[in-house]
């Protein structure tokens, strides 16, 4: 497959295709690279989402964050050590930004932006040469793989026993008119978002060669958190239907 370069996004999470991203954007960075896809057409508003291994989402000086102690954290790298590269997971997933709004208040300046996740990519190096960091990118094939559909039904039955004990868990109502896609791939990333995982296994999920692995992993991953959940009396702090917005 070819390469393109693309502005990169580093976050502390893991986005996946099909899956909606906010984001608030305000250091100087990322507003530099939202202004640059603002100027493009809106059919081409690709970014590249990585998820950090080692460093910062928010540079420790950024608006919002003062520390007198520290240096100033500036550039296009700031937060991610000498070579970026090393910082950062090498599978991620491109961004498609529906929406740039410019916030207009003096007070709140940057970027309030809505952003689908479209395809996998393999990072292949990093940039850091100009106003925010971009990455050469090799987007990775969205194969079903041997099995991925009796695979589907297994982790559609073990997700939903994983929703109920969630709930329970949680001491809530479960509401269950939604149905699950039957595509294997989009369920596979639509569980991985959903579940509540650390964000090492997420990146392991996003990382699977194809949509069979992907759900195999799910069902193991499911049936473990679902025979937990059955043993805690209660899960404080969890909530499924919350959507935080990134704040860089």
């Amino acid at each position: 497959m070819t390469s393109v370069r693309l502005p990169l996004f580093p976050l502390n999470s893991v986005l996946f295709p099909g899956l909606v991203l906010p984001l608030n954007v305000f250091e100087a960075r990322y507003r530099a690279m939202m202004r640059d896809l603002s100027a493009v057409p809106e059919d081409d508003r690709r970014f590249a989402v990585i998820t950090i291994r080692d460093g910062r989402e928010v540079a420790p000086t950024a608006m919002g964050m003062p520390d007198a102690t520290l240096p100033t954290a500036e550039g296009p790298a700031a937060g991610f050590g000498d070579d970026p590269m090393r910082a950062f997971h090498t599978v991620g997933c491109i961004a498609d930004a529906a929406t740039i709004r410019e916030k207009s208040s003096a007070d709140d300046t940057g970027y309030e932006v809505l952003a689908t996740g479209t395809t996998r990519f393999r990072l292949l190096s990093v940039e850091a040469s100009g106003p925010y960091l971009t990455g050469e990118v090799e987007e990775l094939a969205d194969d079903e793989g041997d099995g991925a559909g009796a695979l589907a039904s297994g982790v559609v039955r073990a997700f939903r026993t994983y929703q109920k004990r969630l709930a329970w868990a949680n001491e809530r109502t479960l509401s269950s008119g939604q149905d699950l896609p039957a595509d294997p791939s989009v369920l596979s990333y639509l569980v991985a978002a959903a579940a509540v995982l650390d964000v090492p296994a997420k990146q392991q999920l996003l990382e699977a060669p194809d949509a069979a692995a992907r759900l195999a992993r799910e069902l193991t991953l499911l049936r473990q958190e679902s025979a937990l959940l059955g043993k805690l009396p209660s899960l404080p702090a969890v909530d499924l239907t919350r959507q935080p917005t990134h704040p860089n």
